[in-house]
């Protein structure tokens, strides 16, 4: 588009593409009537564009660059926009347009640019061309997140400062913060800078050695207190001392760094030679400050470890300077070095510390470091006064510290130590090593004093080192040469080495391998003759080096070649010194870089050692293949990496090459664990798989040929490489390693054990009895059966008299025991006579075979008629099971309806809804999730400030589009864990109940985001688990709403369940330690033993003395039910449960705190426990005590009595609660005390170990098979017939959860109304996925919880028992809401096997209980508002509201940095609504019609804002 300026120039300020390229553009524009818009005409099409688009522009400076002539900015809006959107653009220097005016609003000076931090003042800001405002407006100053009030007078605004403690602290190392600065109109920032507040405290502490200079010198107006060591903001000294002036103060003369007190320099040397005493002194001037104030004087010297304090004194030469004499002192410090500089300073008394005019330093040096020998020390800087004494020990001294006559002025003759290198080639040109001692004190001693060999030697000034070190290059000289080295230096004798120097010829033969993969990594050996010449030798393929292998060998060198670009020939060079060498006859060749397309097997033991194939091309040019895998474990890295071996190991000349396998420690902290490949031919390597160590996390397994490195998922198609635990087997003699197996020839061999087949195929088992073999023929997860050899073989290597049985699998060796052939009769020759009677006796013995053999066809047939007879049994038992649950149920029904009379006395105990909702939000934290916090003494205060800020937190979560931002920001947190936000989610639940219909909405809000989530991935799989915060939310939200209808009707089914399965349990025997009950529906926990059990009716004593009883006068006795095998703990719990029949379990006494006491007759008083003195203990075996131990009989009177002592008895190490939860008391520990194992019904090792005993007749084997098919139909009978007696009150639960004949919950039909509404709006019309939706919504989120856990609805205890069997009906209840068939076969569970009849009549209910609710009529938005309300008040527990506001603060300030990203990217707007707080168009309302600025303000100060609004703050104040 263009711009015209005049009548003659015009100028393009605007460019866009309309229509096809090169397309022609019609001369007819047209402008729409809002004149916004142009109407464009080309062939093709008609295009509408914007004549302007101001806003893109975002600040000032861009939108009058952009010189569009109908773009301005608008000041008092902040923004870019056209002449007619600003409503005070015909006022002056309201819209600046970039024709008229060229610059911006800016603020053009300060006055004062900086003030200091600790006082308050006035700041005068320079805006030329501010705009005018209406009488009832005003402008505002921010200093960062201070505002104040601005005061206008003309082209100058007047803003007061914050005060010092609003002003944030300095930066680390800084003397002053630096805020921005911004003048603003309502929350428009008009113009802006930046204005320091400084300290002068801290700026003092910037520089140690000056503070003064500092002080004054620095950009501030910071005063020196000389006398008192302070740098103050103003002429702040204390009265009568004199100040140093900044250099600020322009109207003072004598001002500065150069009127302070200072030290300028060293009067004296500034070398101090070590061990001898010197006087230090130091200039020192305007000491006028201190004058008429006497003080002393220290030096201070910064030695290496220490600080060494010097008396001193002032000598004053003029009026304001002196000299400070420092006392003399010798000085011995460690050194390391020649020179050491010790900085030095001087104080006034110990603290006072004068200025440095400039780093002051004094250097001690010592002659004898550094200067080991005479030519070094006569080398010496002459300053130095070093000179070589010869007394007993010969060194290097300063000179007053050497007598005069052992001052030696010739130093000795050279002395060579080391020659490197000793070879060289003839042609010379190679530079040589010698070092020794006494070469010469400067370059020029040596130049020609040098032959090698007898051959002159070219030394290199560069590299000569005074008297220690010659480096000269040789001449040529004929092969074989050889002679000393010599070094003559001028009137000396010459110094002769011991070593001598070859000249040699290097030759080059061979090279092998003579070819290699060109991404390199080849190991090449060139073979030759004197290879080992010179010192630098180097290696090249072609133009790539070939990186050599040290040592270098006199007939071989080994180097390891480089990648190169394309396949092909290169000449090998080897380079010694100067001198080169060729390999002409056999140049290496670059091959084509192998390839590998399959690996197999893909899995191994982690022993490793399996055999893996791989096939590739062109795989016979690699050097070294390697298969090696990366472990990552921090103890087995620590333990092998220092064993593992180098990377690249330093081999010796002669010596094999180390062996690639094993591992290795890289520098990433892996350990590399490596087997080498051995190539079968170029299309196949044999590798086995490396050995990992247990613990060790597999991080990477690949092929390593040469330089190149092949996944091997990446040679295998795919396929990753698995390692699996290692096999383990069970020896072959059940009494142990040591005892042999006795094998009878022919047999097969079964041997068992644990994931045998995992990592090997039974083609590659190996199987040693000795020195022969044993055929695997089969192998399985859990068994390996072999053929072992007809003879008993010889034992392998000397390993004792019978041959051991050894399994190899791979790596992994199994001894499992020695074997013992059993004897074979044996043939021998025999005479006739001998021969005939031996005839008749084996006819005699085949008839008694033939006899016996009709006897145990016989006995088969008796075993085989007794295993029939138990079959039958077992149907006439399964018969029988209708009559005894008939029996049961009748019995149960009694019981049930005197429970249903009790309960019209004393009510269902439901829990309060307090209390409900707490163990709803929180489960699994007990009876007590949130504790108020205690207010201490003189807390008072701090209190309140929390309490106040907690309130503020709740008014700002009722911003929406804060609550969700937050809500996102932290699932967002990648170490914000599932536990944090189904905490966090409990806690908005809590904080938010007084506000359902928000809440309600969030959720709402959070569930259609959680659905636009899943829709591109599996819808299927949404709300299937609690991962996210908005699925525990939902949770929540039913438990709030479901409340009243578990109350009014699905309560009273699911109590009468719960009641019946207690009544059910009690019944029969439990164990009390292993916790096994015989009546159960869970076969896991089944007493699968027979226990012999009599019923027992106790009279309970109720009355004044029994414990928890009061108001009672009269003794009352009531019949208990008991067995009389349970423990006394188990008999105290039923008696509680009889006579506390009607009382919620909170409220009873505790079981532990009470005692049982059997009483007989008038006198006859006997307390039972389950443990005393009378408890049978056999075999380390104690067994509790029980009323037939006790020998209690039916009838008997007892009464439960309050403990008077604490004795030690099983049910009191138990242990408490502190708060009381209803959920499950664990069960007694199978634990050891002593040595001495706890033992009820029945021992917990009886069942393992009787699984283990072998029955060696055939008949007992017969029985083993008929009594293993037997044992699991009879357990089941238990079960079904436990099934049976419940399945009315399992039946009525279902019906009442499932049910639409009473009204359906309106929360129910909103949420299935709105999951509908998601599944329309996303296009979701498999009705499969809108059912998985609603059951995993309701049913398995709120009505599972539920059926597992009655104690988060009614204030009872859940044993382990009952809980297990809640467990199984739970399932069920899963199984019948699933919509995939429900199959059960041989294999399935018990479980699912006992309800497998029922379920798809469950599954019936569930659809039509869905269908019900879709077509009933909707729950109106109304309807659901006015439910919400009402529910709304029944959480009325202040401090535990404010506690979940606390904890709830604490997650969100760790991630208070995130969270305030997330606010400032999406909160152009907030809404917020508080106690009479509006908000509109970027501006906070507050009641009284305040106006406060908000856009621009930090969360915090919106907090404070927010707090403060209804205070009405003076400034906030409109007319």
């Amino acid at each position: 588009m263009v711009v015209f300026l005049n009548s003659s120039q015009s100028q393009i300020y605007h460019s866009q593409q309309v229509g096809p390229p090169g397309s022609a553009i019609s001369p007819d524009l047209l402008v729409d009537n809002s004149g916004n818009h142009l109407y464009v005409l080309t062939a093709q099409q008609v295009d509408r564009i914007l004549v302007a688009a101001c806003p893109q522009f975002p600040n000032c400076t861009t939108c009058l660059q952009a010189r569009d002539p109908l773009c301005g900015w608008c000041i008092l809006q902040g923004r870019c926009t056209r002449r007619g959107e600003c409503g005070r653009a015909a006022q002056p220097n309201q819209w600046l347009w970039s024709y008229e005016d060229n610059y911006c609003l800016h603020i053009q000076s300060l006055l004062p640019a900086q003030h200091p931090r600790q006082e308050q003042g006035q700041v005068t800001l320079s805006v030329p061309r501010l705009p005018t405002l209406a009488m009832d407006e005003y402008f505002h100053c921010a200093f960062g997140d201070y505002d104040s009030l601005a005061h206008v007078e003309g082209p100058h605004v007047v803003c007061v400062t914050p005060p010092g403690d609003q002003v944030p602290p300095n930066p680390p190392g800084s003397d002053h913060v630096t805020l921005p600065l911004a003048l603003m109109f309502e929350d428009v920032v008009v113009a802006a800078t930046t204005f320091s507040f400084y300290d002068c405290s801290a700026v003092q502490a910037l520089e140690v050695a000056a503070p003064c200079r500092t002080c004054v010198g620095s950009l501030w107006r910071c005063h020196w207190c000389p006398q008192s060591s302070h740098c103050v903001y103003s002429e702040h000294c204390p009265e009568g001392e004199k100040t140093v002036y900044s250099a600020q103060e322009v109207d003072i003369q004598v001002r500065g760094p150069g009127a302070c007190p200072q030290v300028e320099g060293l009067a004296s040397p500034q070398l101090v030679p070590v061990g001898w005493e010197s006087h230090l002194a130091l200039h020192i001037q305007n000491l006028h400050y201190f004058r008429g104030l006497p003080a002393l004087y220290y030096c201070w010297l910064e030695l290496p470890g220490k600080l060494q304090k010097l008396p001193a004194f002032l000598e004053e030469t003029s009026k304001d300077s002196g000299l400070i004499h420092c006392q003399a002192q010798q000085f011995h410090p460690s050194m390391s070095q020649r020179e050491l500089p010790v900085p030095i300073y001087v104080t006034r008394g110990e603290i006072q510390r004068l200025d440095n005019a400039h780093d002051l330093h004094v250097t001690l040096y010592d002659c004898a470091v550094g200067h080991p020998d005479c030519s070094h020390c006569q080398a010496a800087n002459g300053s130095l006064s070093c000179l070589w004494c010869g007394d007993g020990q010969p060194s290097c001294r300063y000179g007053p510290l050497c007598p005069p006559d052992t001052v030696e002025q010739l130093c000795p003759t050279p002395t060579i130590d080391v020659i490197e290198p000793l070879t060289g080639p003839p042609e010379g040109g190679l530079a040589i090593t010698i070092l020794g001692s006494n070469l010469g004190q400067a370059f020029t001693d040596v130049q020609n004093a040098v032959t090698v060999a007898g051959q002159p030697c070219n030394p290199e000034a560069s590299l000569y080192r005074i008297s220690a070190r010659i480096v000269c290059v040789i001449s040529p000289a004929p092969n074989g040469t050889a002679g000393p080295v010599q070094v003559a230096i001028k009137s000396r004798p010459p110094g002769i080495s011991t070593q001598h120097f070859i000249y040699q010829d290097p030759v080059l033969l061979s090279l092998s391998p003579q070819w290699g993969p060109q991404s390199g990594g080849t190991q090449l050996t060139i073979h030759g003759q004197y290879l080992q010449t010179g010192g630098n030798i180097r290696a090249f393929v072609g133009d790539q080096p070939c990186l050599i292998q040290e040592p270098v060998c006199p007939e071989a060198i080994i180097c390891h070649t480089m990648p190169q670009a394309e396949p092909g020939e290169a000449v090998v060079l080897v380079v010694f010194g100067h001198v080169e060498r060729k390999l002409l006859t056999t140049p290496f060749r670059y091959t084509a870089n192998p390839q590998l397309v399959a690996a197999e097997p893909s899995v191994s033991f982690r022993g490793g050692g399996r055999l893996i194939r791989v096939r590739g091309i062109g795989l016979d040019v690699v050097w070294q293949p390697l298969l090696s895998v990366w472990l990552e474990d921090e103890d087995q890295v620590k333990a092998l990496g220092g064993q593992g071996q180098d990377v690249n190991p330093r081999r010796n000349c002669g010596a094999p090459a180390a062996d690639p396998q094993g591992c290795i420690q890289l520098e990433s902290g892996l350990l590399q664990c490596s087997t080498l490949c051995s190539v079968n031919s170029s299309s196949l390597l044999l590798c086995h798989s490396p050995a990992v160590p247990d613990g060790a996390i597999p991080k990477r397994v690949f092929f390593a040929l040469d330089n190149m490195q092949v996944d091997f998922a990446s040679a295998s198609g795919g396929q990753g490489f698995l390692y699996q635990p290692n096999p383990r087997l069970v020896p072959l003699s059940h009494e142990g390693l040591t005892h042999p197996y006795r094998l009878k020839p022919g047999h097969v061999l079964d041997v068992e054990g644990e994931g045998l087949n995992l990592g090997i195929s039974k083609e590659e088992v190996r199987v040693h009895i000795g020195d022969g073999e044993c055929l695997v023929k089969t192998l399985t997860l859990t068994h390996l059966y072999c053929e072992p050899p007809h003879h008993a073989p010889q034992p392998a290597n000397g390993s004792g008299t019978l041959p051991q049985f050894v399994v190899q699998m791979g790596n992994v060796r199994l001894a499992l025991g020695p074997v013992q052939y059993e004897a074979e009769p044996t043939m021998s020759t025999f005479p006739v006579e001998a021969q005939v009677g031996l005839g008749l006796g084996a006819t005699v013995l085949i008839a008694a075979v033939l006899l016996l053999t009709l006897m145990y066809r016989h006995k088969s047939k008796q075993a085989l008629r007794d295993y029939q007879k138990v079959l039958v049994q077992l149907e006439n038992l399964e018969t029988g099971v209708g009559d005894q649950c008939r029996k049961e149920f009748t019995d149960l029904m009694t019981e049930m309806t005197d429970l249903t009379s009790d309960l019209e006395a004393s009510g269902i105990p439901f829990l309060d809804y307090r209390t409900y909702a707490e163990r709803a939000f929180f489960p699994g934290h007990g009876g007590c999730p949130l504790q108020p916090e205690l207010e201490g003494p003189g807390e008072e205060d701090r209190c309140a400030t929390m309490h106040q800020g907690l309130t503020q937190l709740s008014n700002l979560l009722n911003s929406k589009l804060f609550l969700l931002t937050l809500i996102h920001t932290l699932e967002e947190q990648p170490n914000f864990s599932q536990r944090d936000r189904c905490h966090v989610a409990s806690l908005l639940s809590l904080a938010l109940h007084s506000k359902l219909e928000y809440l309600t909405d969030i959720l709402r809000t959070l569930l259609g985001d959680l659905a636009a989530h899943y829709v591109h991935r599996n819808p299927k799989l949404m709300l299937r688990r609690t991962e996210t915060m908005v699925e525990k939310l939902l949770t929540n939200w039913l438990s709030i709403c479901l409340y009243d209808f578990l109350k009014e009707v699905a309560g009273e089914p699911l109590y009468m369940l719960f009641r019946a399965i207690k009544y059910q349990v009690d019944k029969g025997p439990v164990d009390a330690v292993t916790g096994k009950a015989k009546r159960t529906l869970n076969d896991s926990h089944l007493l699968r033993e027979d226990v012999e059990f009599r019923p027992l009716t106790l009279m309970a004593l109720v009355g004044p003395e029994s414990c928890g009883v009061a108001g009672n006068s009269e003794v009352q006795r009531m019949p208990a039910r008991v067995l009389d095998i349970d423990t006394i703990t188990q008999v105290k719990e039923k008696m509680l449960d009889q006579v506390y029949k009607g009382t919620p379990f909170s409220q009873r006494p505790s079981v532990h705190s009470l005692d049982l006491e059997w009483r007989s007759g008038l006198a006859g008083h006997l307390t039972l426990s389950d443990e005393d003195l009378t408890s049978v203990t056999q075999n380390h075996w104690k067994r509790l005590n029980t009323l037939q131990h006790y020998k209690v009989p039916d009838g008997a009177t007892v009464v439960l009595i309050p403990q008077l002592h604490n004795g030690d008895t099983v049910s009191q190490r138990l242990g408490q609660t502190g708060c009381p939860s209803g959920e499950n008391i664990p069960m007694l520990e199978d634990g050891e005390e002593g040595g001495v194992r706890l033992w009820h019904l029945v021992k917990a090792t009886e069942e393992s170990e009787g699984a283990k005993v072998r029955h060696s007749s055939l008949r007992e084997r017969e029985r083993e098979r008929a009594g293993a098919k037997a044992i699991p139909e009879i357990y089941l009978t238990r079960l079904l017939s436990m099934k049976r007696t419940l399945q009315k009150f399992v039946d009525d639960t279902f019906q009442a959860i499932l049910s639409v004949n009473r009204p359906v919950p309106i929360a129910v039909k909103y949420l299935f109304d709105f999951l509908d509404e998601l599944a329309e709006k996303h296009g979701i019309e498999d009705p499969e996925t809108l059912h998985i939706w609603k059951t995993n919504s309701l049913l398995l989120r709120f009505w599972v919880n539920a059926l597992k856990n009655p104690q988060l609805i009614f204030d009872v205890r859940v044993s382990d028992n009952e809980d297990a069997i809640l467990a199984v009906i739970a399932q069920t209840f899963i199984d019948s809401c699933m919509v995939s068939e429900h199959k059960v076969g041989r294999d399935s569970p018990v479980n699912k096997l006992l309800y497998a009849r029922e379920i798809p009549r469950y599954k019936q209910m569930v659809e039509k209980y869905y269908a019900d609710i879709h077509q009933s009529s909707p729950a109106s938005y109304q309807e659901m508002n006015s439910a919400l309300a009402e529910l709304s008040g029944n959480y009325t527990s202040a401090p535990h509201c404010l506690e979940a506001l606390r904890e709830l603060y604490n997650h969100i300030h760790r991630y208070y940095d995130q969270a305030l990203v997330e606010m400032e990217k999406g909160l152009d707007s907030p809404g917020l609504m508080g106690r009479g707080v509006g908000f509109q168009a970027g501006t906070l309302y507050c009641p009284d019609r305040l106006s406060v600025p908000w856009k621009r303000t930090p969360w915090p100060r919106r907090c404070s804002w927010l707090a403060a609004c209804s205070r009405s703050l003076p400034w906030w104040r409109t007319k």
